[in-house]
């Protein structure tokens, strides 16, 4: 039986476009012995031009898809966007739960969250093996990609990576499952570094903001990385060599636990010769 992938999106623009164009061709070459199961989206038709292009994707692609609007949900409700840093109301609960009916009928070995901009909340994180995307090494900074970089630059940092997590309802804390890493010294930083050397964060931000191209540079090296590490992950999962266990954590294939699978070998074979080294 091919490996079942439950497929989360947003679909807001171009970035969850090529999130799921990259994996389906995958599938389609062969490369990944599985299926996109199902494709939930948040947004409903008519919401955004962008939304729309990315629900006529999915269905082009043949891919059973499901729709539930969740700014229609909270506007029903009457209520504001959740504070983040609290737990999620009860609501926002009851959505995810509406979700989840909309889902019975799939049975995903893992899910993945592809542009999908809600926090999942504790009971679709136990429900389903869910894994997501932070554009930073296993125990580097939490945040955006763009608070990733300050501090890194902040810290005058020699490593950066990306990894996959396990989603847990605290944002971006959950345990590393795949991860790759990069220097961000040497000849493509160097120079870059020596421009910023004695200058405070905010001196930066202010005069250059992300234009300054040491920052430009970090963000160009992590993202040519983050597809590959996405279908590289799904791989893993798919062929044993990665799980999440039914408490939430990550093992090898023999069920050890593990602090992640390191990717970074397959990762940077991958983008050879398509960036500056």
């Amino acid at each position: 039986m091919a490996y079942r992938v439950g497929w989360f999106s947003t679909g807001r623009g171009a970035g969850s476009k090529g999130l799921l164009r990259t994996v389906q061709e995958n599938i389609n070459a062969g490369n990944l012995d599985g299926e996109i199961e199902f494709v939930f989206c948040s947004r409903d038709w008519g919401e955004t031009d962008a939304t729309d292009e990315y629900l006529r994707m999915v269905e082009g692609y043949g891919i059973p898809l499901v729709r539930f609007s969740y700014q229609m949900y909270k506007a029903v409700r009457g209520m504001p966007n959740p504070d983040p840093d609290k737990p999620l109301p009860q609501w926002r609960l009851d959505y995810d739960r509406e979700v989840m009916k909309r889902l019975e009928g799939f049975r995903p070995d893992l899910c993945v969250l592809a542009g999908f901009m809600l926090i999942t909340g504790p009971e679709m994180c136990r429900k389903y093996d869910i894994i997501n995307l932070h554009p930073a090494a296993p125990d580097g900074p939490a945040g955006t990609w763009q608070q990733v970089i300050w501090k890194l630059i902040e810290s005058g940092a020699n490593i950066q990576g990306v990894k996959m997590h396990v989603a847990i309802p605290e944002l971006d804390a959950g345990p590393t499952a795949t991860y790759c890493l990069f220097p961000i010294r040497g000849s493509a930083f160097d120079r870059y570094w020596d421009e910023v050397k004695g200058k405070s964060i905010d001196d930066i931000k202010k005069s250059q903001g992300d234009n300054n191209l040491l920052f430009k540079t970090i963000r160009q090296h992590g993202y040519v990385r983050e597809l590959p590490l996405v279908v590289a992950t799904i791989i893993a999962f798919s062929e044993g060599k990665v799980k999440i266990t039914d408490d939430k954590k990550v093992a090898d294939g023999r069920g050890r636990p593990i602090k992640g699978y390191d990717l970074t070998n397959e990762i940077d074979g991958a983008v050879r010769g398509k960036i500056q080294e």
